[in-house]
């Protein structure tokens, strides 16, 4: 039985764990060939390993999303490997600072923001983003199909305290998205926005942080659950993916179980 992405070649940024590994296995299993980048090169062989052991096929890049050459030599050996790029997924996002990376976010008052983590936070983030759209462009171009599916928060759209530069990478994702959504539809790509409230990595990191927020934020769900990145994230992101979407672009998918239904 043929799959939704058979023929397709796709790039997953962040795919060593979390939601981006599950997108990477999934697209795997829909006959994607599978491109895992990860800052660890450990993370994405396990991760490309994984989707070969279930009949897929898939290359690991080790990519530090933070610095211009890896991410185009990444694109470089995806097109020289595979043929060209259909699919990029920016899922990777760096949190602290280049000195000290963190998990998550770090909750800090605006006027504490220091320019060490702004610069790190939208360098890895919409920076980065944009860098990798650029370079797939062409390919995806030639092809006359894209799928292009960026991720931003909701934090960043409702203003969440403590989050000053976390929220302003993921609204200039957003803004980013919109534009090139806009820009490059005559060429048959679409590009869209996943806001996501998964259990994650970051989620432990605030559970350990701080107590009870995680219990407080799934309270005001009204599915009263956090998402799951196998069974909610990648079906998602296969479907944006998919011929199916084809007229769906410029758009935020608020894949938050209700949390937030903003206009």
């Amino acid at each position: 039985m043929a799959g939704l992405l058979d023929g397709k070649v796709a790039i997953v940024t962040g795919a060593g764990r979390g939601i981006g590994r599950a997108i990477a296995l999934a697209y795997g299993r829909e006959g994607a060939k599978v491109v895992v980048a990860s800052r660890t090169p450990a993370t994405v062989a396990t991760v490309a390993s994984e989707i070969e052991a279930e009949g897929g096929t898939a290359l690991g890049i080790a990519c530090d999303v933070s610095h211009a050459a890896e991410i185009n030599a990444c694109i470089a050996r995806a097109v020289d490997t595979f043929g060209g790029v259909h699919i990029l997924v920016n899922n990777a996002q760096g949190f602290g600072t280049a000195a000290d990376p963190q998990p998550s976010t770090v909750f800090v008052a605006c006027e504490d923001t220091i320019d060490a983590e702004w610069d790190y936070t939208l360098r890895t983030g919409p920076t980065a983003t944009l860098r990798f759209m650029k370079a797939a462009f062409p390919f995806m171009k030639a092809a006359g199909w894209g799928r292009v599916i960026n991720f931003a928060s909701s934090s960043g759209q409702i203003g969440f305290e403590g989050n000053t530069s976390y929220n302003a990478a993921k609204e200039a994702i957003r803004a980013i998205s919109r534009t090139a959504a806009r820009e490059w539809g005559q060429h048959g790509i679409t590009v869209n926005i996943v806001n996501p409230a998964l259990e994650t990595r970051a989620f432990d990191a605030w559970k350990a942080a701080r107590p009870g927020f995680v219990e407080e934020l799934t309270a005001r769900i009204p599915m009263r659950r956090l998402g799951e990145p196998e069974r909610d994230g990648a079906p998602l992101a296969v479907f944006i993916a998919s011929d199916g979407a084809g007229y769906i672009t410029g758009q935020t998918f608020m894949l938050e179980g209700g949390m937030h239904t903003l206009p």
